[in-house]
């Protein structure tokens, strides 16, 4: 428990709060691995840890999954241990989540999953709660800052109460939203006692399996009858209304906001759900009898909807009044509630803003090995991954992007296509930080098979996309401490590959060369898997080395337009007027000077040279 005495209100972030609570909770290990909009919980947690000098243990695991497992051992020695991640990193940490709800646990486990309705940042935008459900693990779902701090330490308790792993889901806009929030004065680490052997518990052969299956569900029943959040609370309106409208998370900040803001939604009453698994369905099914008419607002799956035993006066997803897919904003929310009224649609104004595609940083070391692969492999397919280096679909150097890792196992797969001899080669191309993730067993599959492709590795030493994470090649951890750097060629070779190299992706020549004898390797000698490891640092990270040479665009240009085209430089800019010209942003260009080799027309040159 905190002590309520001294405090103080802090503007955080939600990510920032959340961490606050498990400090408050008295949580002594956390795991986690990078991922939007997770990312910040991790990182808080580091802040909070140097402010308050608190002995809470922090890594950057390799992976969701090892989070997890470090987390539930932990656990399982006694302490309060969590783990953070994105919701997609919950598929790969699902092994040992659904397994851990049936063994149960010692010391409060906290998952904080974050969800991207709409996705803005995530291959899907699928629903963490349906996870929770589905493990049969308990999830607390707040809707604001404050609200995931409190129900952050509320989830410890849950989880010790009941022996039970609980799952905290904050969506995008409860993560990035700000708001001001009460911090207390943390309690003591918590501690339930050292390890107990018990083999029949923690080691459980499927006979006692079966056993723990039956205790799980009498956890789940004993939660929805005892726990409060799992009944439905009237947060707006009364119960008189002849309309209902149930709702969960972040999207019921915007419910409470709109309601509240219009007196002809005045015939609604707003019920909101804290723990929309194990819900309590009959107060569901109460508020839909004493009610003329029920409408369910969540995000983004109908998880409480279905918890409704009778639907026939419920309009929700599944009826479709609530759209079935993207993130409820609060023109959406709106939208429903107009409809649902039969109110006229109101009447928007659209910023005349020109949108601009996602692009690479000016500078970074993706873009000229994207540019060279392209050049070498001609007439390829290209594999590429979950990172930074998504984004060499602008350069058209990126055809296939599953999920972390895919990259690799893909290729061996696509390599197999029953097409003409020679005339489909597959070029892979994957991140550090993801190689590390996912990408290893992969890798030892495709040598173990006798797989034919090329391999680049794109190694910037930090796993950029999410914000610029140390991954394990680096020698130091989450918090600043010593680490072991794992190397990525020796981790290569280990991996069977007989051709590593490593090459600046910055030198042009050498950069051509060395794909080019992966070519050979590979495709005109057929002897395998070749790794190409293209390692320079990330231009945003600390570790790049600033370069003070600024370039021009001289007469030479014949506006052939292979600068944003090909190369996609942000920092080239066409001007129109008063003359057509090519010009480059000298706020923007990183000095890489790449552009000098590989203009058709050899137009650009050192500023001032």
């Amino acid at each position: 428990m905190t002590e309520k005495q001294n405090s103080e209100v802090r503007f955080l972030m939600g990510n920032e709060a959340i961490a606050r609570g498990a400090i408050e909770a008295g949580c002594s290990v956390a795991a986690a691995y990078p991922g939007t909009p997770s990312s910040e919980v991790l990182e808080s947690l580091v802040r909070w840890k140097k402010v308050l000098n608190h002995p809470i243990y922090l890594e950057w695991s390799v992976n969701e999954k090892i989070a997890f497992e470090v987390a539930y051992g932990s656990s399982l020695a006694g302490a309060r241990s969590m783990a953070a991640m994105k919701m997609v990193g919950l598929n790969v940490a699902s092994d040992p989540f659904l397994s851990a709800a049936y063994l149960g646990v010692r010391g409060g486990l906290v998952v904080v999953v974050a969800d991207d309705p709409g996705p803005h940042s995530s291959q899907t935008e699928q629903d963490s709660r349906f996870f929770g459900w589905f493990a049969k693990v308990p999830v607390l779902d707040p809707g604001t800052p404050a609200e995931a701090l409190t129900m952050m330490i509320q989830a410890f308790e849950l989880s010790e109460r009941y022996q039970v792993p609980v799952l905290l889901r904050p969506c995008l806009r409860v993560c990035h939203a700000r708001q001001n929030v009460a911090l207390n004065v943390p309690g003591a680490i918590g501690d339930v006692g050292p390890f107990k052997r018990n083999w029949t518990r923690w080691a459980a052969i499927p006979r006692y399996r079966l056993v723990l299956h039956g205790e799980l569900n009498e956890k789940l029943a004993t939660i929805v009858r005892d726990e409060p959040g799992s009944v439905p609370s009237l947060i707006l309106g009364n119960a008189s209304a002849s309309i209902a409208l149930i709702t969960s998370g972040s999207v019921s900040s915007h419910v409470r906001d709109i309601v509240a803001s219009d007196p002809e939604y005045g015939d609604i009453a707003v019920y909101k759900v804290d723990m929309p698994f194990p819900a309590n369905t009959e107060a569901l099914q109460d508020i839909v009898d004493s009610h003329a008419k029920t409408l369910v607002i969540e995000e983004t799956y109908p998880v409480l909807e279905l918890q409704i035993r009778n639907r026939t006066k419920v309009t929700g997803r599944m009826s479709g009044d609530v759209p079935p897919q993207g993130e409820l904003t609060p023109e959406a929310v709106e939208d429903i509630l107009v409809k649902t009224l039969d109110k006229p649609a109101p009447t928007r104004l659209s910023p005349a803003i020109k949108p601009r595609r996602p692009s690479l940083c000016p500078g970074c070391p993706h873009r000229p090995a994207f540019y060279m692969i392209k050049e070498v492999f001609d007439k390829s397919v290209y594999a590429g991954d979950i990172g930074c280096y998504t984004l060499g679909i602008n350069m058209g150097v990126v055809d296939t992007c599953l999920c972390m890792g895919a990259s690799i196992g893909m290729a061996g797969g696509l390599f197999r296509a029953p097409l003409e001899e020679n005339s489909f080669r597959v070029v892979s191309t994957i991140g550090d930080s993801t190689f590390f993730h996912a990408g290893v067993p992969a890798l030892i599959n495709a040598v173990h098979t006798r797989a034919s492709f090329v391999l680049v590795i794109m190694d910037n030493a930090v796993t950029a996309m999410t914000g610029g994470q140390p991954p394990p090649a680096t020698a130091t951890l989450a918090d600043g401490s010593p680490a072991v750097p794992i190397s990525l060629e020796r981790l290569v070779h280990g991996c069977g590959v007989d051709f590593v190299e490593v090459v600046d992706p910055y030198d042009h020549a050498q950069l051509r060369e060395t794909l080019q004898k992966a070519r050979n390797y590979t495709f005109e000698e057929a002897r395998g898997v070749s790794v190409v490891i293209a390692r320079r640092p990330c231009v945003m990270s600390s570790l790049a080395e600033p370069s003070s040479l600024r370039f021009e665009v001289g007469e030479e240009c014949d506006l052939c337009m292979s600068c944003i085209k090909d190369l996609e430089c942000p920092a080239f800019k066409f001007v129109k007027e008063p003359e057509k010209r090519m010009t480059i942003d000298v706020d923007l260009c990183a000095g890489c000077g790449f552009c000098v080799n590989t203009c058709p027309s050899h137009a650009v040159k050192v500023k001032g040279a």
